[in-house]
């Protein structure tokens, strides 16, 4: 349907020249139209300008209501100026799905819509792939979703500073990979990075592995030795779990950041050591700090650039690129042939949770690879392969009317609500918590809390 409204016909272009297959797009003039329409037609996705619902309802969101209930089983997407948060607020509590700012960026749009349709269980009845338009690689990352473009975008912006940086995020979402990236696009990078993982190495030995250790300092120190420090002297030093440290080393970790000098074990001189201090934690930084585990002083020298990591079951739409690529890997290394994944097993992996992340997926693959011969993975290897006590897919999921559901811990819930309010503004934390009614303020204490709780349970 033919409509005047050049700003409504430019959307649609826009998005279908972002689409891998071009769809049908119709185009309306008014709300009353829309309704009309959406009696007679079912759509995949409805996306509904705000400004153009004035005739249908005089709220916005009442409007939305009204469209919602028509286009039940549709996607609806609320478009509304960039600066009206009210509109998204109400947009969002009249039942819309997410809810974009203009103007439209085409491949952000089609990007979108592709992770709205695995995250609200449409990845069957919507095929959404993008055409090129982000980065599908970066620095080790694989993952061409909205929530790793913006991780992308800040790790290229952050690596050409030497100030600290503290990654946060759960285990297995490719922390130490963001490390590397950081110190590989920055100008340290022909230097070395050095890491040391401060859960791994005993209270007793850390501070000679960190520092280093002179020469009879304590028997069996028949030389001096260099520390990590030292060896990443014009390089960087990547601290991965900075919450294992002990408090103690933590006093003399913040002095070495104050002024650049550290000594070794047994040495009574200072040396002079130029690095750049990255860390990392999947526990809750603050919770320590209320716990006296960790030095608040020393937390506000290290979290300077800080970066967040999205868990996968944030960015479903780069499970099978992920997928594809572990399988593509571990099949060159077995010396097999695998087709890929089927239809059912691409929607069984798309649809998990992963509270692994990315190194359960990677896990898993490996494991077909290792225990089947070829060929296209089905449901019933991918049954056979995932072993793990919290398993994540099921061949042939039990059906029984008797049977509870279950139930996740509150905060959990708390979690992937909040979450799930996060990615639909596109990671803006300001508009989630205006739609949830919370402070930012409250997201950030949260979000923080969530990692301790999760390595707890």
């Amino acid at each position: 349907m033919d409509r005047d409204d050049a700003c409504a016909q430019l959307v649609a272009e826009t998005l279908t020249q972002s689409l891998a297959s071009a769809p049908r797009i119709t185009v309306v003039a008014s709300g009353r139209q829309a309704a009309d329409l959406l009696r007679d037609t079912s759509f995949d996705i409805v996306l509904a300008d705000l400004s153009s619902l004035s005739d249908l309802c005089e709220r916005s969101d009442d409007a939305v209501i009204r469209l919602v209930r028509l286009a039940e089983g549709s996607l609806v997407i609320a478009l509304a100026d960039g600066a009206s948060v009210s509109a998204a607020v109400g947009a969002m509590r009249a039942g819309a799905h997410d809810y974009v700012a203009k103007p439209i960026n085409g491949p952000a749009m089609a990007a979108r819509i592709g992770e709205l349709a695995q995250r609200h269980g449409k990845g069957r009845t919507l095929s959404i792939e993008t055409r090129p338009g982000g980065l599908s690689d970066f620095a080790g990352f694989i993952g061409s979703s909205s929530a790793m473009q913006f991780v992308y975008e800040q790790i290229g912006r952050i690596s050409t500073s030497s100030a600290p940086v503290f990654i946060t995020g759960e285990s297995g979402t490719g922390k130490d990979v963001c490390a590397e990236a950081l110190h590989a696009k920055g100008p340290r990078s022909g230097k070395r990075i050095v890491a040391i993982n401060c859960a791994a190495i005993p209270r007793d030995l850390m501070e000679s592995e960190l520092f280093g250790v002179a020469r009879g300092a304590f028997t069996g120190a028949h030389e001096d030795r260099k520390g990590a420090a030292e060896l990443a002297d014009g390089g960087t030093l990547f601290l991965d779990e900075i919450g294992e440290m002990d408090l103690s080393l933590q006093s003399k970790l913040l002095r070495f950041l104050q002024t650049g000098t550290l000594s070794r074990v047994g040495e009574s001189g200072v040396r002079h050591v130029d690095v750049r201090v990255i860390c990392a934690t999947n526990r809750n930084p603050m919770q320590l700090i209320t716990e006296k585990k960790f030095r608040e002083d020393l937390f506000y020298r290290l979290h300077v650039l800080p970066i967040h990591l999205p868990p996968l079951r944030q960015r479903p739409t780069d499970i099978m690129v992920l997928a594809r690529h572990f399988l593509d890997r571990y099949a060159a290394e077995e010396h097999k042939r695998f087709s890929g994944f089927t239809p059912e097993v691409a929607n069984l992996l798309s649809s998990a949770d992963w509270p692994g992340n990315v190194r359960q997926l990677q896990n898993l693959v490996r494991r077909l690879v290792v225990m089947f011969d070829g060929g296209d993975i089905t449901p019933q290897m991918l049954a056979a392969a995932d072993i793990e006590s919290r398993g994540v897919v099921a061949a042939e999921p039990v059906a029984r009317a008797d049977r509870r559901p279950a139930i996740l811990p509150m905060w959990q819930q708390e979690q992937r609500i909040i979450e799930d309010a996060i990615a639909s503004f596109g990671g803006n934390v300001s508009l989630a918590a205006a739609a949830l009614e919370i402070s930012p303020s409250t997201i950030y204490r949260k979000r923080q809390g969530w990692a301790d709780m999760a390595a707890a349970s």
